[in-house]
C-alpha cells in the first residue's frame, strides 16, 4: 500500500489536479460559552457530521471564547454547529498564502503589504499543511488575493491556495 504524498513530494501537475478537485477551504467561526466542555461539544458535533478540521484554534478573551477552524464544507459545518445548539456561528471564505519559514520577518512583510493596500486582517492562523490562513472582510477579499498573488508563487499548496514567496 502506498502512502499519500506530502506537499513537498507532489509535482506541480499533481498539485494542480488536486486544486481542481478540492473544494475551496472556508473558515467557520463559532462563539462558544466560556465553560469546561464547550470545545468538546464543538468537536463532537463537527466530528459526528463528518467535518474534518484542517487548522485553526480557540481563543478566550474577557470571558468570550471564539473558535476559528478551517473546513472543506462550510455549509455542513454550520449545520452541525446549529443543530448542536452552539453559536452564534458564521462561515466565510479565506485566503491562503505560503510563507518561507526559513526567512524571518515573512509574516510582518506580508502583513505590511496587506495593511498598505488597506486590507484589515481579522483572523490569521495556519493550517495543517503550513499555509497561512487569512480571514478578511468580504470587501477586502479581492484586494487581499491580489496582494497574496503579487507576493509571488512557487507553485500550489496542498489545499489549492497560491504559495507565496519573498
Amino acid at each position: 500500500m502506498t502512502r499519500p504524498m506530502t506537499t513537498r513530494q507532489m509535482t506541480t501537475r499533481q498539485m494542480t489536479t488536486r486544486q481542481m478537485t478540492t473544494p475551496p477551504m472556508q473558515d467557520i467561526e463559532v462563539h462558544l460559552p466560556d465553560r469546561p466542555g464547550a470545545l468538546a461539544d464543538l468537536g463532537q458535533a463537527l466530528g459526528e457530521a463528518g467535518v474534518s478540521l484542517e487548522g485553526g484554534g480557540v481563543c478566550t478573551v474577557d470571558g468570550r471564547a471564539v473558535a476559528h477552524y478551517l473546513v472543506h464544507d462550510g455549509a455542513r459545518a454550520l449545520r452541525a454547529v446549529e443543530e448542536a445548539g452552539l453559536g452564534p456561528a458564521a462561515v466565510r471564505d479565506v485566503v491562503l498564502a505560503r510563507l518561507d519559514q526559513e526567512v524571518p520577518g515573512q509574516l510582518g512583510t506580508l502583513a505590511r503589504r496587506l495593511g498598505d493596500a488597506g486590507v484589515n486582517v481579522l483572523v490569521q492562523y495556519s493550517d495543517h499543511a503550513g499555509n497561512l490562513v487569512l480571514l478578511v472582510a468580504d470587501d477586502d477579499a479581492a484586494t487581499c488575493r491580489a496582494v497574496v498573488a503579487r507576493w509571488g508563487s512557487r507553485g500550489l499548496t496542498a489545499h489549492g491556495g497560491r504559495a507565496a514567496g519573498r
